[in-house]
């Protein structure tokens, strides 16, 4: 493997890491709604259609960042998350009418 192709494939790897798409389709509902959680955003639930997208706006909608390093991945995410949540509008659909809207804060049912 030659060093670009190495370069190459580990920025394309780090940017799929944090894509907004990535974290909510293909991870489970407990794990994006933890990693929400973390950023101490003020969404209360994202709907699963566009779902990268929503999830990029609540992260930009969390108090600021004191290192201002995660507003510019965070944008550029913007972009790519539109295009990957176009790709995966039939399975979100899908998954809307079946499971609903993501919820991040939850509590569970009492009994």
């Amino acid at each position: 493997m030659s060093i670009k192709s190495a370069v190459t494939l580990g920025t394309c790897s780090l940017l799929l890491s944090g894509c907004g798409t990535a974290l909510t389709v293909l991870q489970n509902d407990e794990g994006a709604a933890r990693g929400l959680r973390k950023q101490k955003t003020y969404c209360q639930s994202i709907p699963r259609i566009y779902s990268g997208l929503a999830h990029d706006f609540c992260i930009l909608n969390a108090p600021p960042d004191p290192t201002g390093f995660l507003v510019p991945f965070v944008l550029l995410d913007l972009t790519l998350s539109g295009a990957f949540d176009t790709v995966a509008l039939p399975y979100t659909i899908y998954r809307q009418a079946a499971d609903g809207s993501l919820s991040i804060y939850w509590r569970p049912a009492r009994r």
